[in-house]
C-alpha cells in the first residue's frame, strides 16, 4: 500500500482528503497541529490516519516524510522549503498549491539529481489558470496562430445570493493570506509596454469588467505577470496581465485600509491585549478630533463616503476589545474581517476564472477567445474554493502514485503531460470551461 502525507488540515483540504481516501491501496495521513481537524477530515476511514504535528518538530516531520511516497504541503508557504529539503534528501515527491518562490526555484538542480518532482502552483490560481491557458495556447500554436494579448481574471467570491455585506467578500481561505496578497507590487505588459504598480497603489489601479452571464466586477493586477510570458511560450506578446476579481466596493475600501497602514506585518505587538479597535485605529490617525473625520481627511474622502461606512461596519470605530494577546497590525485587521465575513451555514461561494485571448492567424484574420469557468460551492458541503484548489493537486498526487508523471525538478502544470489528464478529470467532476470565439479582421 502506498502512502500520501498531507501536511495541514485547513479550509481547502477536505476535497483532496476525500478524493485520496476513495483511491484503492493508498493510505492517506493528515498531519496537523490541531489533530481534531485532521480527525474530522479522516472520519475514521480505514485507509486514513490523523497525526499531531508541529512543523517546527524537525525529527517528527522527517520521520513522517520518510514513511510516505508523496507529500502534499498545504501549510503556509514559508514552510514549503523546509518540507522540500526533507523530500529531496529522502527522495520523495512534493506537491503544493503555492506560487514558486525564489527559494523553491533554487532547489531545481538538487531535486533533479534526486529524481523527484517539486510540483507547485497546482491549485486554482495558480493552477487551473495555467492549465486551461496552456490548453488554448497550444491549440492556437498548432493551428498556426499567434497570441498577441492574454488577460486572465480569477476570483473567489460569495455566490450572488450570499453577497450580503458592504465589502462584497467572504473568506473561503485564510484571511491573513488574502490580505498579504494585496501587499505585492504588480508588473504586467500592456500594449507592448511594461507597467509597474507599487503595492501602495495596487487597489487604486482597479478597473471594471463585464463577464458574460456572470456580471460586472472590479479587477486589479495580480503580482508579476511577466515570467508567464516565457513560461507560457508567448514571446512577442504585447499584452500579458493576470488579474484578481472582486465585487464592487472592495478595492476602494482596501486602498483606504492600505493607506492607513493597517495591513503592515512588520512587528509583533504585545500591547494590543488591552486595546480596543478604536484605540488601535487612532494610532494610525493621530489627533483629538472626530475619528471618522480625521480618517476622511487622511485618505482624502468626503465624510459619509461608503468607505467610511464599511470601516464602521468592520467594527474599527468600536470601543470593543481586540481580543488578541499579541499580534501584528495585519493580525488585527484579519481578525475583525474574519469575524464579520465568514460564510453562514448553507451559503455558497463562487469561483470565476475568465481568460481573454486575442489571436492572429494572418494579417487579415483574427479571433477573440473567451474561456470562462464558474463553479459554485455545495450548501453544507465543500466550497468551490476548496474543490478547485485541492482537486487538481489530488489528481496530480494520483498521477505520481501511479507512475504517470515522469518530470523531475521544480515544476508548474504547464506541461501537457500534467495539464491534459488533470483538465480531463476535472471536467468529469463538473469543473469545466465554457468557450466563446469571435472572429475579427
Amino acid at each position: 500500500m502506498k502512502r500520501v502525507l498531507i501536511l495541514g488540515a485547513g479550509l481547502v483540504s477536505r476535497p483532496m482528503v476525500s478524493y485520496l481516501l476513495n483511491l484503492p491501496d493508498i493510505e492517506t495521513i493528515v498531519a496537523s497541529r490541531t489533530v481534531s481537524k485532521a480527525e474530522e477530515l479522516i472520519q475514521n476511514h480505514p485507509r486514513g490516519r490523523s497525526v499531531s504535528l508541529l512543523v517546527d518538530d524537525d525529527a517528527s516531520l522527517h520521520r513522517l516524510i520518510a514513511e510516505s511516497d508523496v507529500v502534499v504541503s498545504l501549510l503556509p508557504y514559508i514552510y514549503h522549503i523546509t518540507v522540500a529539503r526533507h523530500c529531496i534528501g529522502l527522495k520523495r515527491h512534493l506537491v503544493t498549491t503555492s506560487y514558486v518562490s525564489d527559494a523553491m526555484r533554487t532547489l531545481d538542480t538538487e531535486a533533479k539529481k534526486a529524481e523527484v518532482i517539486l510540483l507547485n502552483e497546482i491549485g486554482l490560481d495558480p493552477g487551473i489558470d495555467h492549465m486551461s491557458a496552456m490548453e488554448i495556447i497550444e491549440r492556437v500554436n498548432a493551428s498556426g496562430g499567434k497570441v498577441v494579448s492574454f488577460i486572465s481574471y480569477c476570483g473567489g467570491l460569495p455566490a450572488p445570493e450570499a453577497n450580503d455585506n458592504p465589502l462584497g467578500y467572504k473568506f473561503s481561505w485564510s484571511p491573513k493570506g488574502v490580505l498579504m496578497a494585496g501587499r505585492n507590487d504588480a508588473r504586467f505588459l500592456k500594449d507592448g509596454e511594461e507597467v509597474v504598480i507599487p503595492a501602495s497603489r495596487l487597489f487604486a489601479s482597479f478597473q471594471l469588467i463585464d463577464i458574460p452571464e456572470v456580471g460586472e466586477f472590479e479587477f486589479y493586477p495580480n503580482r508579476n505577470s511577466l515570467p508567464y510570458v516565457q513560461l507560457y511560450g508567448l514571446e512577442g506578446i504585447r499584452t500579458m496581465i493576470r488579474a484578481t476579481l472582486r465585487n464592487r466596493g472592495w478595492c476602494e475600501t482596501m486602498q483606504a485600509i492600505s493607506d492607513l497602514g493597517l495591513i503592515k506585518d512588520d512587528r509583533i505587538r504585545q500591547d494590543i491585549a488591552k486595546m480596543t479597535y478604536r484605540q488601535w485605529l487612532r494610532e494610525f490617525v493621530p489627533g483629538r478630533g472626530d475619528l471618522q473625520l480625521d480618517i476622511a481627511q487622511r485618505v482624502k474622502l468626503p465624510i459619509g463616503h461608503p468607505v467610511l461606512e464599511r470601516l464602521n461596519w468592520l467594527g474599527l470605530f468600536d470601543e470593543r476589545p481586540i481580543g488578541l494577546d499579541s499580534g501584528s497590525n495585519l493580525d488585527v485587521i484579519a481578525k475583525t474581517m474574519w469575524e464579520r465575513m465568514q460564510y453562514k451555514l448553507g451559503e455558497r461561494d463562487m469561483i470565476i476564472l475568465h481568460h481573454q485571448f486575442e489571436v492572429f492567424y494572418s494579417e487579415q484574420q483574427g479571433e477573440r477567445i473567451e474561456s470562462t469557468l464558474v463553479d459554485f460551492g455545495e450548501p453544507g458541503g465543500d466550497s468551490a474554493m476548496a474543490r478547485t484548489v485541492s482537486l487538481p493537486a489530488a489528481i496530480g498526487v494520483k498521477m505520481l502514485l501511479e507512475g504517470k508523471l515522469r518530470l523531475t525538478g521544480v515544476q508548474i502544470p504547464t506541461h501537457r503531460d500534467i495539464y491534459q489528464p488533470i483538465l480531463t478529470e476535472l471536467k468529469g467532476l463538473g469543473i469545466a470551461f465554457k468557450e466563446r470565439v469571435q472572429l475579427f479582421s
